[in-house]
């Protein structure tokens, strides 16, 4: 069974730090790429940062200078390190796992709450 198990959500003061992760496990092809997604109340789910097995990275423009997404293929984990946070970076994340296992597969993580208080 594929598991995505995130881990370092909470609350923080604005212009606090926060570092989530996320392991996968139960999988049986190689990661080709890893994202972190966020949902807050009322919105659509939004892609934040996304690594690819060959280091690419790319994030949506609202964290650009905040967030660093890294990763390390061989152990299957993903991590956000979140900076400057803003009540508007308020949701909550999920981890996505892009796996090449019978063609391409997507997992997803349950989410962990992140809350960025004024």
């Amino acid at each position: 069974q594929v598991r995505l198990v995130e881990s370092g959500g909470g609350l923080v003061q604005a212009g606090g730090s926060l570092r989530l992760a996320c392991e996968v496990s139960g999988i049986s092809g190689s990661i080709h790429a890893m994202s972190w997604y966020r949902q807050a109340p009322g919105n659509q789910r939004e892609e934040v940062a996304r690594i690819t097995e060959e280091g690419h990275t790319r994030y949506v423009d609202s964290v650009k200078g905040r967030f660093t997404i890294s990763s390390d293929f061989a152990k299957s984990s993903v991590y956000l390190q979140m900076a400057a946070l803003k009540p508007e970076d308020t949701a909550v994340y999920y981890c996505y796992s892009m796996v090449a296992e019978f063609g391409l597969q997507e997992y997803w993580g349950q989410g962990t709450q992140v809350t960025v208080a004024k």
